[in-house]
């Protein structure tokens, strides 16, 4: 559906604050029944999503589909025990505070503009755009290079399944329908794209104040402990290079061992990447790489494999060091740099050279892996594999630094698409907490944080004690 449907501001705020006001579990009966028609239509929704992208239609049904469903599933089941409203108990509510009781609700936004990326031009908007409908909101997709298709086809069976129709607008592919929409306006911003991208977004969005979910790339790394399986390490990191032609925000680009370590999983890696099949890389990536491999050698670094962008096969960059532009750039290319720790202890550290935080996968004995994992600065971290458990429908998924803030998916992931609402209610008669305070009143107020918040229980007792005196004799 293009942007151009005659929709004014007011009847879209109109559709969706009716939407809204239905009962969450009519709205979720509508995703019940859109996503039977979904997997109805797997095949075409793969057949949809652009040919240019590197995998084949298995991938994409297992990859893009099959998570997509799972995901609205997880809504299906779990949104109202999320989204319902939460009241606050007696414990933890001051004393002076008695009489009050609170609650805890969660609103739609009311318009949230999604702007999709083009490596999973299904999965990640898709999922956004069921949460935030799940929610109340109405919703603008912003689909990006090659998801136009697959887009509209969601939008036709949502509105077949029953979404009102104009809740759901879907604008063409372009950067400049993404500004438009940017500057039309919305409520809450999600976007899912390259750290540049997100910036200029933000740069727009801070003129109005406007919230936003920024999923933005990375530099991901890969820790090897000197316990971990090998083999595993090499299939894993393989798939990851292989996975969409590599042109995945958490596709391995860092990986850090010790020397021995390095050495034992050079010749196993090698013969992994061997099966992976070449890719094409666009002619500004091909550019960028070129620039980084060349200053990457000059600095020390040694190249394993070849660089041919029009048919590039998974290259090595050997004795890379956390200083090279390589190692600190996000890109869809099926490159690793190779990068020796003296210690595990230095992993910490070495990592933090990169602005980017989105994931990190550690292999090796899992208590050290965990002990590891706590002083990492990652929105995600595996332990024993890569990249494939992050579709759970119940994970949130997000990342820190360079990486972007905010989460989707999951249940945090769905809290991002509403604005929280406290509501305090006063019960009682009495209104003496209003009057105006004494000079007196002082000496009685100290006592009374001293008894509340005394360094000894002594002091507590003690000062608890006058204060009881004091309202005997009033």
């Amino acid at each position: 559906m293009d942007m151009t449907v005659n929709t004014t501001a007011g009847s879209l705020r109109e559709t969706q604050r009716r939407w809204a006001a239905k009962p969450l579990h009519e709205r979720l009966r509508v995703l019940r029944a859109a996503r039977h028609s979904l997997a109805a239509r797997a095949g075409e929704l793969a057949d949809s999503i652009s040919p240019e992208l590197a995998r084949s239609r298995t991938d994409t049904l297992l990859a893009e589909v099959l998570p997509l469903l799972e995901g609205c599933k997880f809504l299906e089941r779990e949104a109202y025990k999320v989204l319902k409203p939460r009241r606050l108990g007696l414990r933890g509510r001051p004393m002076w505070l008695r009489g009050v009781w609170a609650e805890v609700h969660r609103e739609p936004f009311g318009h949230v503009l999604v702007i999709g990326p083009s490596n999973f031009p299904l999965l990640l908007a898709g999922a956004q755009v069921l949460q935030a409908l799940a929610c109340g909101n109405c919703v603008t997709w912003k689909p990006g290079r090659g998801g136009g298709k697959v887009a509209e086809l969601m939008e036709t069976i949502l509105r077949d399944a029953g979404l009102p129709r104009g809740l759901l607008l879907v604008t063409d592919e372009s950067v400049e329908a993404g500004k438009q929409a940017v500057l039309d306006g919305a409520d809450k911003v999600v976007f899912t794209g390259s750290p540049m991208g997100g910036r200029a977004v933000l740069r727009e969005l801070a003129e109005t104040v406007t919230p936003a979910v920024m999923e933005l790339s990375g530099t991901d790394a890969v820790v090897v402990l000197p316990s971990a399986d090998l083999r595993r390490v090499a299939k894993a990191v393989a798939f990851g290079l292989r996975l969409n032609g590599s042109a995945v925000c958490m596709s391995p680009r860092r990986l850090f061992a010790n020397g021995a370590t390095l050495a034992a999983l050079r010749p196993i890696l090698q013969a992994e990447l061997a099966r992976i099949p070449p890719v094409a890389l666009n002619e500004n990536v091909a550019k960028q790489l070129s620039d980084m491999l060349v200053a990457a050698t000059s600095g020390g670094a040694e190249l394993l494999g070849e660089f041919e962008p029009e048919k590039q096969f998974p290259l090595l960059v050997d004795r890379a060091d956390g200083s090279m532009a390589i190692t600190r750039t996000e890109m869809f290319a099926p490159v690793l740099t190779l990068i020796e720790t003296p210690s595990m202890l230095h992993i910490p550290e070495l990592l933090a050279e990169s602005p980017f935080g989105l994931s990190v996968s550690i292999f090796g004995n899992e208590f050290e892996a965990r002990a590891m994992a706590a002083s990492l600065r990652a929105g995600t971290v595996l332990i024993n594999d890569l990249i494939v458990p992050t579709v759970d429908p119940r994970a949130a998924f997000g990342g820190r630094g360079a990486s972007g803030y905010g989460v989707t998916r999951g249940a945090e992931g769905l809290l991002e698409m509403t604005a929280l609402k406290m509501v305090l209610v006063r019960r009682g008669r009495s209104t003496r907490y209003l009057d105006p305070t004494t000079e007196a009143d002082a000496a009685i107020f100290e006592k009374a944080i001293l008894a509340m918040h005394g360094r000894t229980w002594r002091q507590r007792l003690a000062n608890a004690t006058c204060l009881l005196k004091a309202a005997m004799k009033i």
